[in-house]
């Protein structure tokens, strides 16, 4: 089935304790859209400046598995920036610097033959953005969003009423913690979960993440690596997989669930392993195959 993703795209400047890449390809579309072109053909809306580098897109051009017909070139605008810098301890990051530009003006539009896709994710933005790139749609069968503590703390009740129209939150724990007001990260899942239609996702980094569904909580490991680079788009790339798998099989049962979700823990392991997308760009759905079955030996007893 059909899957659309839409949110930033951005010049990332990043730095790690492995190093430092400037003017580098980012935003949560673009890990989002590369992950999931392993599992399912991917139509991607975003907008850019008219700065944007011409060859800076071309690796997204040249995967036949995404759609850019979503894409627009905005005269006179430029382009979101983001410089990051990472702590020996790769957990914690500090913002250096953020230049928002084209991502503060208005939404980009949803193109009319993108406007009938079944599976959707709407990376992190403007919740009151978000329900109007829902109300462009005709009748998804399943809607995931994303979201950040700006909004939480900012636009709470925006937030709110984006909620009760997803089918589905991916969110970090602080983030569900912060929403919910609960300091337990059990308790604030499965409060999420009784916002949303159908499922939440929370995210616990090297701790792995937590499903909520049906009133019930299932728990996965992450997977481990021994050498982090840029963890910057692991948990787009994680969602990526995720619902890339989920648009592929057609069905959001737990079991299909629990599986799209090993499957976006092994991408994202990939793709921190090296700056921006170059760990994804250079990986094969084989290898993801692969690591998905080294998981499965770790987490089996």
């Amino acid at each position: 089935m059909s899957l659309l993703v839409t949110g930033s795209i951005g010049i990332d400047t990043v730095e790690s304790p492995a190093g430092k890449v400037e003017d580098a390809l980012g935003g949560s579309s673009i890990y989002f859209a590369q992950a999931a072109s392993f599992f399912a053909p991917v139509r991607l809306v975003g907008v850019v400046g008219d700065d944007c580098p011409p060859e800076f897109l071309k690796p997204l051009e040249d995967n036949p598995q995404i759609d850019l017909a979503g894409l627009e070139v905005r005269a006179g605008s430029k382009t979101f920036r983001w410089h990051g810098r990472y702590h020996d301890d790769v957990n914690e990051r500090d913002t250096v610097s953020v230049d928002l530009n084209v991502l503060a003006e208005a939404g980009p539009t949803i193109p009319d033959v993108f406007r009938d896709s079944d599976y959707v994710f709407l990376a992190n933005t403007h919740p009151g953005l978000q329900i109007e790139l829902i109300d462009q749609l005709h009748g998804p069968t399943f809607v995931a969003a994303d979201t950040m503590d700006l909004w939480i703390n900012n636009e709470r009740s925006t937030l709110m009423s984006l909620l009760g129209r997803v089918d589905a939150i991916i969110v970090n724990d602080s983030e569900a913690k912060l929403l919910t007001g609960d300091a337990n990260v059990v308790t604030a899942g499965l409060e999420l979960a009784g916002v949303v239609r159908q499922l939440v996702v929370v995210k616990k980094g090297e701790h792995g993440s937590l499903l909520f569904m049906g009133g019930n909580v299932y728990a996965l490991p992450s997977f481990p690596v021994t050498h982090v680079v840029d963890p910057t788009g692991a948990g787009d790339s994680f969602a990526g997989a995720m619902m890339g798998h989920l648009a592929a099989t057609g069905r959001q049962d737990v079991a299909t669930v629990r599986k799209a979700m090993a499957y976006g823990t092994v991408t994202a392991s990939i793709a921190l392993e090296n700056f921006s997308l170059s760990a994804l760009l250079g990986a094969t759905r084989s290898d993801i195959d692969n690591r998905l079955a080294a998981f499965g030996e770790i987490v089996g007893f």
